[in-house]
């Protein structure tokens, strides 16, 4: 096992390294603490893609999945974008194609096509808005209601908000995060049965999402605690301005060190601690220190595709606003 002593040494190079190649390093909340301690900025696939997007440093680390550096490349075309792990992909962005999704859009002619920032920067070539579980509520609300749309490529997230909308004319693409998907309600009603005075924080993409929405909530009334279906982020401020001291937390477990960093006095307890996304997890302290060393491994896409894609994802920070 790594000692404390030897991380800190890597964390200091790490420090080094960035002052020297003008490098900004960005890290989602699922990632392992030793990296989000040396990050500048820790946080969702939205406040990422806004710090991406503002950055006048030469070099971007992007220390998340493929689609996130893609998302800052595409933000960023003159930059260098690095991934210190190029095979830290995601379940969810490959359960659809842009060829699949090509062949969606032909059987819905005239159809907005909404997708998760989740995707690869081909989908969201075929794309008109990019949304994250931030504002995918505020996303569906800007288009008219008359509009029929196309929502991928995760059906828990898309099922969430067709119900919090009342959208009936949104098609949902059948795909899922195999982390999120593995939650399961009897498990997370038992948790909060046994802690009845902790809040419920439920990410949109679990498959339990809806399930807890409308049923745990209902349980809950009585006591006025009730499930709140928020982003990563949104669990962060969410638990900082609540009262209460005790909370359920139904996402990736990296959330779990952002949390208690930021509230050490609350107890924050795991849905499933059998939740952890193994592509996450690939950034590691020595990739991360080798990326800014030697450069490695840079993101590269075509300009028609990050022309294309930029669109979307422009219309997304914008909505954001």
């Amino acid at each position: 096992m790594r000692s404390t002593m030897d991380i800190r040494e890597i964390q200091e190079e790490i420090l080094r390294l960035k002052e020297e190649r003008n490098a900004v390093i960005l890290a989602h909340n699922y990632q392992l603490p030793e990296v989000q301690d040396v990050a500048d900025f820790v946080g969702d696939s939205l406040g990422l893609a806004q710090k991406a997007a503002e950055t006048d440093a030469d070099v971007i680390v992007f220390c998340g999945v493929n689609f996130m550096a893609e998302t800052a490349k595409i933000l960023n075309p003159d930059k260098t974008v690095l991934i210190p792990d190029p095979n830290a992909g995601c379940s969810l962005a490959d359960s659809i194609t842009v060829e699949q999704l090509r062949e969606w859009k032909k059987q819905h002619p005239g159809a907005v096509v909404v997708c998760y920032i989740n995707t690869t920067a081909d989908v969201k070539t075929e794309c008109d808005y990019i949304f994250t579980s931030s504002n995918a509520v505020k996303v569906i609300n800007a288009i008219p209601e008359d509009k029929e749309i196309l929502l991928l490529p995760d059906k828990y997230l898309g099922m969430w908000v067709k119900r919090v909308t009342g959208r009936e004319n949104i098609h949902i693409w059948d795909g899922a995060c195999h982390v999120h998907a593995g939650f399961s309600y009897d498990e997370i009603k038992k948790l909060k049965e046994t802690h009845p005075d902790a809040e419920l924080l439920v990410h949109p993409e679990c498959g339990c999402s809806s399930q807890c929405l409308y049923n745990i909530s209902m349980m809950d009334k009585d006591n006025g605690i009730e499930v709140k279906i928020l982003s990563t982020s949104g669990m962060i401020r969410y638990a900082a301005e609540s009262n209460s001291n005790r909370f359920i937390i139904a996402t990736e477990v990296g959330i779990l060190y952002p949390l208690k960093k930021k509230n050490p006095s609350k107890e924050f307890l795991p849905a499933s601690r059998e939740a952890i996304c193994e592509y996450m997890k690939m950034i590691t302290i020595d990739k991360l220190r080798d990326s800014l060393k030697e450069m490695k491994y840079e993101i590269n896409l075509p300009q028609e595709v990050m022309d294309r894609a930029y669109l979307p994802i422009k219309r997304m920070l914008e909505l954001s606003n």
